[in-house]
């Protein structure tokens, strides 16, 4: 009898300690609102406890650059809280409260990382720095949402967890148009650490554009005094009738020293970031400074005041190919970049129809048609670009009259771009449209409730639902696939809580697209996620767009400045 007594409560024992347990796990696994999503994630129990005693342990070798990727942390803790996490010796044992790094060369992607928290210590394993930063943004987003703003909170508590990690795409960008509206460079960085919060590696910057040149080029000081500026801005969406315009002068353009600035505070982040200098299109800006760049040099050119693609593009003169190479010699000394973007896209050919020189060049070079001579031009661009070890990208219209022979393509007109590009074995980024734009409106009720926007429609769960590659594609060509990347065109986004606003959380969306495998994406498990995770977005008083907390939006978000 006593016996059974014995084993009956043993049995109750078990019973209740079963249930315990599956009570907190299932505590704890809500608790793990990452963005983008890792490749696997399991849950442990406990926590660990971050706290001004706390220690970080850099690997012996690769030191200095690890230390980079960890500061990004501690200084985040310091403006929190108050105060400065140390560090321990290099290679230190690693004992109670400490977070060590430790280089781990069987990590095969350098993105990735492997990340131990238990109750007593976190352990950061990585490839390169890259991967320990990234890990850091995982724990960050593991911290309470305090931890992004000054706070009495001294201690910040980090659920247990183990995780391996890496993403599925090595490019994931996004990209800004800060031609049509100047941005400061105050902004620009707080941009750049939202996009290293969700693990995004590559700023697109889209410097030049018929309303803007934004970037000094010291050989053509025009382009500051001229180029850089316009005289009003339209109001209101193009299409408003009648069009008005705010008759205020607007511009502004990056010197040379800010830009580097700006390239080092993205390396911090592990970021690149990508220069576009429009060509032969978007190009007004720079002939309203430099007339005779143009076919028809007699005319009085000015920087444009309203939207919409322009006839008035560069001419294939000698004068036109020496200041391109000169202004992307200056380009290429600021940015370091494998990759120049040279635009390509929308580029009317009436003036070059109608040009002696560029029907000379033509008939010279047995060249088909104007779209031929747009190739032609690509490629000696191309030509000038590879001479000095880098790379272009283009616009997908850059396939038309024959691809430059190592063009990267962005496919932005959908995915036809792309697929072609792809099956002549030429490198792509995804960036449709159709799922990638994100000047596009968000809600169906769009201009009811939102601000203005170019048009169209791309609500969150739409972005999330991105496939980057093409079922039509062999596994050989869907190796071209280099990633994905977002757009944010200003035509209509002439403010910075406008940006966030347009931005976030569909940058969340596309991180995830681009990090996280198929099989692991669920949208209504994204959506719970960031409707946890915003939390954080608040705390850094980021004006994201609310629509996907409630099923129908009603009103306008407050606090956006159109």
């Amino acid at each position: 009898m006593k016996k059974q007594q014995i084993t009956l409560q043993a049995g109750l024992f078990l019973l209740v300690s079963l249930f315990w347990q599956s009570t907190a796990w299932a505590q704890v696994a809500q608790r793990y609102d990452v963005i983008p999503q890792p490749q696997k994630l399991t849950p442990q129990l406990g926590t660990f406890t971050l706290n001004q005693n706390t220690q970080f342990v850099l690997p012996a070798k690769q030191t200095q650059e690890y230390k980079v990727a960890a500061d990004f942390l501690v200084n985040l803790v310091k403006s929190a809280a108050g105060y400065e996490l140390k560090y321990a010796k290099p290679a230190a044992k690693v004992n109670q409260n400490t977070v060590a790094f430790v280089v781990d060369t069987t990590i095969p992607n350098d993105e990735g990382y492997k990340l131990e928290v238990t109750p007593k210590a976190i352990t950061v394993k990585s490839r390169s720095p890259k991967g320990a930063f990234f890990a850091l943004q995982t724990i960050r987003q593991l911290m309470p949402a305090e931890v992004e703003s000054k706070t009495a909170t001294k201690s910040f508590a980090i659920p247990a967890v183990a995780i391996e990690d890496a993403p599925r795409f090595g490019y994931r960008g996004v990209m800004l148009d800060v031609g049509r509206y100047f941005f400061p460079v105050n902004f620009l960085k707080k941009y750049l650490d939202l996009l290293a919060f969700y693990k995004i590696n590559t700023f697109h910057m889209h410097l030049t554009e018929d309303a803007g040149w934004r970037m000094e080029i010291k050989k053509y000081p025009k382009l500051q005094s001229i180029a850089a500026w316009r005289d009003s801005t339209v109001v209101g969406h193009v299409s408003d009738k009648p069009r008005k315009y705010d008759g205020k002068r607007h511009g502004g353009f990056y010197t040379q020293k800010e830009l580097k600035d700006l390239v080092k505070y993205a390396q911090d982040r592990f970021i690149t970031i990508i220069p576009e200098i429009e060509m032969p299109g978007h190009s007004l800006a720079a002939l309203a400074a430099y007339p005779e760049l143009g076919c028809t040099p007699d005319t009085t050119y000015k920087v444009l005041t309203t939207w919409g693609i322009q006839k008035d593009i560069f001419c294939p003169h000698e004068a036109t190919f020496t200041f391109l190479q000169d202004v992307l010699t200056e380009v290429m000394a600021v940015f370091p970049s494998k990759y120049i973007h040279i635009g390509g896209d929308e580029a009317p050919k009436d003036r070059w129809k109608k040009s002696p020189v560029a029907q000379g060049l033509i008939k010279k070079n047995n060249l088909q048609d104007e779209h031929g001579l747009q190739s032609y031009f690509i490629q000696r661009i191309e030509k000038f670009v590879n001479s000095k070890g880098r790379s272009i990208i283009g616009w997908d219209e850059i396939l038309e009259g024959g691809l430059a022979p190592n063009a990267t393509v962005m496919s932005w007109r959908g995915e036809a771009g792309g697929i072609a590009a792809a099956k002549q074995n030429h490198d792509v980024i995804m960036t449709p449209n159709t799922f990638m734009y994100l000047d596009y409106y968000q809600t169906p009720q769009k201009r009811e409730v939102e601000p203005v926007a170019i048009g169209g429609l791309l609500p969150l769960e739409k972005v999330y639902s991105y496939n980057p590659i093409p079922a039509s594609l062999t596994p050989a060509e869907a190796k071209h696939i280099l990633g994905v990347q977002a757009n944010v065109w200003n035509e209509y986004i002439g403010t910075f809580d406008h940006l966030q606003h347009m931005s976030f959380p569909r940058v969340c969306a596309m991180a995830e697209v681009g990090w996280t495998t198929p099989e692991k994406k669920s949208y209504p498990q994204f959506k719970d996620r960031l409707t946890q995770h915003v939390k954080h977005l608040e705390k850094l008083q980021v004006k994201f767009a609310p629509y996907f907390l409630t099923e129908t939006a009603t009103t306008l978000p407050a606090n956006i400045n159109q």
